[in-house]
């Protein structure tokens, strides 16, 4: 029994983790969206922290791209820090500048 509930654990932490995933590249492609129309650095981390809170934007340009590195260290539910980070990246044409 005790490995049935080890096996289902850890598959509710993967799927948490998957779902945090998700919410990184949809903050990381929203803030590469942000910056290419040519806003802000900081208007672009505060889209990316509405849809993904407590995570950290790093921007970078390559040529014509704008891209934007969304991070975040996952925790469990309840706070407890697991040592993973995540990170999702995304580019857009920066034809807004």
């Amino acid at each position: 029994m005790p490995a049935v509930l080890l096996v289902l654990a850890m598959t509710v932490g993967a799927l948490g983790a998957a779902a945090h995933q998700v919410r990184l590249a949809d903050a990381a492609a929203d803030a590469a969206r942000a910056l290419g129309r040519g806003e802000s650095a900081a208007a672009a981390g505060a889209l990316a922290a509405r849809v993904a809170p407590g995570s950290q934007l790093a921007t970078s340009t390559d040529g014509e791209l704008v891209c934007a590195e969304v991070a975040k260290a996952w925790a469990l539910p309840g706070g407890r820090a697991t040592g993973i980070r995540l990170v999702a990246y995304a580019c857009a044409l920066g034809g807004g500048r």
